[in-house]
Formats: C-alpha cells, structure tokens, sequence
C-alpha cells in the first residue's frame, strides 16, 4: 500500500460463513505448490533479487516496466507498455470465460535501506523534481510483481484448467496514490475490456508468513493530499498591525480544523484530517506574507471525503475573510494526490475467502478488520462508478520466529516505509503467486 498509512493489521481468526468454493484436488494443489517452489528456484529468486536491488520511484521505474515487459512477453502473453506512463499490460487469453484482471505495483520509495540484507539496495535516482535520492523497495512491491511473473508462468502451464482472459496490470507510482489513476484515464478498459473481477494483494510485515488476511468490506480508506496556501501581508513583527498575519491566521485555521471530524460528521463516522507541515517566515522579526500548510485528509466513503474537503476550503476561505484578507488574498487549497477506499465485493470476498481455505487450510486465511485509515489506490480500479467486483487481500511476509523474538524482548518487526523494512521473499512471492493461481482456478474453472 502506499504506506503512509498503516497496513491491514488482521485482528480476529473467526470465520465467516462462506458460499461454497470450487473444489480445490488436494493432488492438483500440491502440484502447483511444487511448480511454483520450483520455479522460485529456478527463476523467481535471481528476478526478486533484480528488483530489490534496482528499485525506482514512482512514474520512474522504466527499468522495472521494461524487465516485467520481457518476463511476460517471455510467460507467452501479449504485452502492451506505457500506459499510464510506465504502466505495463499483459494480456492472457483461453478461450471463452471471465475477464480478470490481477494487478501488482512497482515502484519504490525515498529511502535509503539499512535492513542489513545482503542484496539491500544502493539505488539512487533523481526524482520528478530533479532532486536525487536513495531508493528502496521498503513496501514490498518487489514481492508483488514477482509473484505476479510466477502467477502467469503458472496459469500459462495451466491452461487446461481454466477458461476466459486474464489481465496482468504491473502498475506505476502507487506510492504517490496516482498510478491506478492515471492507467484508468490511459483508457486501460476501453482498449482491454472492463474486467469481471479485480484482485490484488499486497504483503504485510505485520502478518506472519504462511498466513493470508481478508475483510468482508472496507479494506483501505480514501487518502487525499493537500497543499493549502494562506496569504498574509508582510509587516515588521513589533509592529503587526502594519500586516496580515499568516501564521496566526494558519494557526487558528489548523485549531478549527479539528472540529470537522468531531462536530460535521457521525460519531461513527471515520474521517481524519491532519495536518502534518506548517511553514512560514525566514526570520524572529518578520511577519512573513504566506505560510503552507500540508494535510492528509481520510474518509472511508466517496460521499465523507467531498464533504471534508469541502469543510477545509469553507474553513480555511471564511477564516481568512474573518481576519480582513481581499477576496484575491483568501486561503487556496489545491488537492494533489488522492484515491478512492478499497472496499471488497462481499460475495466476491466470501467465495474467495472459502477458495483460499480450501486450498491452502482453514487456519490460513485470517478474516479481519480495517485497522486505521491506511491507503491503497487499487481502489481506483474498482469504483462504484467503473462496476469491477474487487478482492484485495495480503499475504503474509515475516517469519512467525521474528514475532516471537520480538516479543522475548529481540528486534521490533520493522513497519513498511522503514529502511529497516524486510520481509521472507520466497515464503511470500510463493504464498502470493499460489493464492493468485487458486482465486484464478475459482473463477475461471473450465466447464
């Protein structure tokens, strides 16, 4: 997920009732179990260490778009590059049957590895801005998109057993919540077809490996980026009737804030609205003429988050006309970055839930909770507006020892967005690729 935002933490093993699955052959499932570890020996490893080490940032990673491009046209699909910018698609067809599209991400973020690993990164590249930076895949997206080469070798050797399409969508720049976005307005299903299903995982550090995690509904929420600029008019501090103020001004609009979620909404209503930059001035004595604020905004519906930016605009423009700002002075706000929640389709989530129990054990799958307001644009591609059923799950990435360790009293579990961030690649891009090939073999059973 574009973490930061917390990952999905799955709290309860209870487990739902389910409509039944498509009946997984024990035979048939330890099969693909031994292909798929196979093929981790083989291949899998040497590509998951590649991507670890080479990591790129967001709308930048024309490296990582070209190998997957190759690694899939390789598999045997057909394979289109640039959409979106440095998106990739691979298109698998088998007959008549459903359209599924399965979508990993790949770019990495800002932030110089100290996981100690023996392949930590030692990338550095220049950013959109120009501004150079170290580089790591501290989210886990080097596990996504090897899974998602292991899922369609996989279901290229399977082909006997399923019948439809199967869309592979390796995704740009979800840490900056815009790729999603920008391969749905590239005209990604007018030019591919409008999917009948959307899946997704993302690995969790907070999940021990071996372990799968699901909701019913609501996965991640909406996360909006935004840049409000107050205006203020410039004076001498020791003599500030002489000016506008911006701090004070941007003080008491950050106070007044805090009133939307509290006094605007339900008490069970979720929003969050931080503020999480404040700058202004250059010196003690000088009432600066502007300041800049940046906030995250939360909501879990399409509905609360229009109306919390709304609420941050009317604040912020009506605070400034109460402190005597022009019209053409008022606070601006300008929305930056932004996705809609990930809520899964619950009888989608339901008969996939079963389908993983069934393959890979009842205590595998752990059905859980949405644990704070995290966030995830794959939301993007499953929209009410678009129609797509979607299932997002996460796959679990660290060693059960390292949570008992830690809990003796060893080393803390890093989060994802640390340097420190690790997870077990062959136990998660395995269990990741495995659960794919099972939701596949679900769908798109052959008659």
């Amino acid at each position: 997920m574009a973490l930061s935002r917390a990952i999905l933490v799955f709290s309860s093993l209870g487990l739902a009732s389910a409509v039944p699955a498509q009946a997984q052959d024990p035979s048939a499932a330890e099969a693909v179990r031994e292909a798929v570890s196979a093929d981790y020996d083989e291949h899998l490893e040497e590509l998951f260490l590649h991507f670890h080490r080479n990591p790129e940032l967001s709308f930048l990673e024309t490296n990582t778009a070209a190998r997957m491009a190759a690694e899939l046209r390789s598999a045997g699909l057909e394979v289109t590059e640039g959409i979106g910018r440095t998106g990739v698609v691979g298109m698998l067809r088998n007959g008549d049957g459903p359209l599924i599209l399965l979508r990993a991400d790949m770019d990495g973020l800002p932030v110089r590895e100290a996981s100690g690993l023996s392949y930590a990164s030692q990338a550095v590249q220049a950013g959109l801005n120009g501004q150079e930076y170290p580089v790591m895949h501290a989210c886990g997206h080097d596990v996504h998109i090897t899974s998602l080469v292991g899922t369609a070798r996989r279901l290229m050797a399977l082909r006997d057993h399923w019948r439809g399409t199967i869309m592979f969508v390796v995704q740009p720049a979800e840490e900056r919540l815009s790729g999603a976005k920008a391969m749905i307005e590239d005209g990604l299903y007018e030019r591919f077809g409008t999917p009948d299903y959307a899946l997704a995982f993302h690995v969790a550090s907070a999940l021990p490996t071996g372990k799968l995690g699901s909701t019913l509904g609501i996965s991640t929420s909406t996360s909006d980026a935004v840049n409000l600029t107050v205006s203020g008019i410039g004076a001498h501090g020791a003599f500030p009737h002489a000016g506008r103020d911006p701090v004070y001004i941007g003080a008491q609009i950050v106070t007044a804030l805090q009133s939307i979620d509290s006094r605007e909404f339900a008490p069970l209503e979720p929003v969050v609205v931080t503020v999480g930059a404040f700058n202004s001035g250059t010196k003690h004595n000088i009432i600066s003429d502007r300041a800049d604020l940046q906030i995250t905004v939360r909501a879990n519906s399409k509905a609360s988050r229009e109306q919390a930016l709304a609420a941050i605009e009317r604040i912020a423009v009506n605070i400034g006309r109460a402190h005597g700002l022009p019209e053409n002075m008022l606070p601006f706000m300008e929305v930056v970055e932004g996705t809609a929640e990930v809520r899964n389709d619950r009888a989608l989530a339901e008969r996939l839930n079963a389908t993983l129990r069934e393959a890979f054990g009842e205590d595998t799958l752990i059905e859980g909770k949405q644990e704070g307001m995290g966030s995830e644009d794959f939301g993007e591609f499953v929209t009410n507006e678009l129609g797509v059923p979607g299932y997002f799950y996460a796959v679990g990435g660290t060693p059960p020892e390292a949570f008992a360790a830690a809990a003796a009293g060893g080393p803390a579990i890093p989060s994802h967005h640390s340097p420190l961030f690790k997870v077990a690649p062959r136990e998660s891009i395995t269990l990741g690729a495995r659960s794919m090939v099972a939701a596949v073999l679900d769908l798109a059973a052959a008659e």
